[in-house]
């Protein structure tokens, strides 16, 4: 792998781009008259969400160096394909982008996105050797760009919007405990405290499961409450459907390999629960 290679490999591009989907979301959720949206402030916003998450992608892995060369050491700075200055310098880059782009849109934007990156500081630097604190840290970092996307075209946050930011919320805490079953050997070592270190991957499964299902319950409420369409229900039963069968197979086998996979399952689902809720739109 060259160096540029290592950069993109840095930034995670599937996480980032849901991240910029996500403030599309949170857009068209809160004005779903199309036409009248403004689309350059919305692109504005995309490109925000994608820069200010591969900024939090790359500080990250700066900061997990020494575990990842005992969990994950093929990754961009613990083989050696980017240095960590360099790591530092790129972070920089990106952190600046998203912020002349969050200026260009509005001084609420850009407090907002100033907020978001308060918050992934203090979850790198403080939160993430303190387990579920930790988790629920990153959890709102994910559910910061729905809000985003109201706030790019409305100035505010809709009902909607806050419902399907918490779903992100609970569904990405399953993850992130999930996460911590992958990375329970290095942990261990560098004395981060996530449930799996501290109970044992059973039980870290099982509460990952129950943060899952909590995110499934809160779907219906949105269709319920008339603020989609019929276009959402296709999508969001594949989210909900996949979601219980991952519950399900983590809580039946809760070895490191499972949890990778059904870690990586959840992260497309995302993205299959994000498509419902833009159809949903569409009367």
């Amino acid at each position: 792998m060259n160096k540029l290679g290592g950069f993109i490999k840095l930034m995670r591009p599937i996480n980032c781009t849901m991240m910029g989907f996500a403030v599309l979301v949170g857009a068209v959720l809160a004005a779903p008259q199309l036409v009248s949206l403004n689309w350059q402030s919305i692109l504005f916003g995309f490109l925000t969400g994608f820069t200010f998450c591969a900024a939090a992608m790359s500080i990250n892995d700066y900061y997990d160096r020494k575990i990842d060369a005992i969990n994950e050491p093929s990754r961009p700075i613990p083989s050696g394909i980017v240095k960590p200055s360099e790591a530092l310098g790129f972070v920089g880059i990106l952190a600046t982008v998203g912020f002349v782009f969050a200026g260009f849109v509005s001084a609420l934007c850009f407090a907002v996105a100033a907020a978001s990156l308060a918050i992934t500081a203090t979850y790198i630097t403080v939160g993430k050797r303190s387990g579920l604190p930790g988790n629920f840290l990153v959890s709102v970092c994910v559910a910061i760009p729905f809000i985003y996307g109201s706030v790019t075209v409305i100035g505010t946050v809709g009902l909607n919007v806050l419902l399907f930011a918490s779903m992100a919320f609970l569904s990405n805490t399953g993850r992130e405990i999930t996460k911590g079953i992958v990375d329970v050997k290095g942990d261990s070592i560098e004395g981060v405290r996530t449930l799996a270190v501290r109970f044992g991957e059973k039980n870290a499964a099982i509460v990952a499961g129950v943060f899952f299902i909590f995110a499934v319950a809160l779907t219906p409420i949105t269709w319920f409450l008339g603020l989609v369409s019929f276009w959402f229900v296709p999508f969001v039963l594949c989210t909900d459907i996949g979601l219980i069968i991952c519950s399900a197979l983590l809580l039946l086998d809760h070895s490191r390999e499972k949890a990778r996979r059904i870690k990586r399952v959840v992260l497309y689902l995302f993205l299959v629960g994000l498509l419902a809720y833009i159809f949903g739109v569409f009367k």
